[in-house]
């Protein structure tokens, strides 16, 4: 048996044509990998932006790691999960994560306090962002530009700087949840190669983070 036969691998936040998303990692069973040290030893072989390991599949209890290190939170993991287990809520280290469909779209619900720190630097346009090289090691930066201010579009791009073989995040949506809470406003981001996030601030200062999840190799035993 090989890391392939537990696992699940999707495509999250994806265009509608089901193009681009960021790759997530899922094993639904974890037995083979019970600890920290061995979740993050495969989170680093896979190299994939984020794995996310599945301890409660009815109760929603996952644990979050980048190919580097471990995570409370974070937006892709959970929104890819919640849809490939239908699951009502999930719970990472952070705290309780409720999730609704509607339509092609998962939504998770959160709170801006969840994310990890972030350097969230605007640039004056979309084509600025678009030619920006990815910068050295050292600080987390998430680039945006307004593509339409207007119409909350927004063209972005992160550059996790962990110096762990992930130099650009394809769709970053701890990020995103930051950046939509500093602007207090609905914001369709489009990131990466053209991934699409999409976001809004809800009630009691939650925020909501949606997007299209794909399956695009599943685990052999669930198919």
């Amino acid at each position: 048996m090989n890391e392939l036969d537990v696992l699940d691998v999707l495509h999250v936040f994806c265009r509608a044509d089901g193009r681009h998303g960021n790759t997530l990692g899922v094993v639904r069973d974890p037995r083979r990998y019970p600890d920290q040290t061995s979740r993050q030893a495969l989170a680093a072989e896979l190299g994939f932006s984020e794995t996310v390991f599945v301890d409660d599949p009815e109760r929603g209890v996952v644990d979050i790691y980048t190919p580097s290190l471990r995570l409370p939170f974070a937006g892709h993991p959970l929104v890819g999960a919640a849809w490939l287990l239908d699951l009502e809520v999930v719970n990472p280290p952070a705290g309780e994560v409720w999730v609704r469909q509607d339509g092609e779209f998962t939504w998770i619900t959160a709170r801006a306090e969840w994310a990890p720190p972030r350097t969230l630097r605007q640039y004056g346009s979309a084509a600025e962002v678009e030619a920006l090289e990815v910068p050295p090691p050292g600080e987390w930066v998430y680039a945006w530009g307004w593509e339409d201010e207007a119409a909350g579009r927004v063209r972005a791009r992160a550059f996790p700087g962990r110096d762990d073989g992930i130099d650009e995040d394809e769709a970053t949506g701890a990020a995103a949840l930051l950046l939509t809470d500093r602007l207090g406003r609905a914001l369709n981001i489009t990131q990466g190669r053209g991934s699409q996030i999409l976001t809004a601030p809800g009630p009691d200062d939650t925020i909501e983070i949606g997007g299209r999840v794909r399956l695009a190799v599943p685990a052999p035993a669930m198919r």
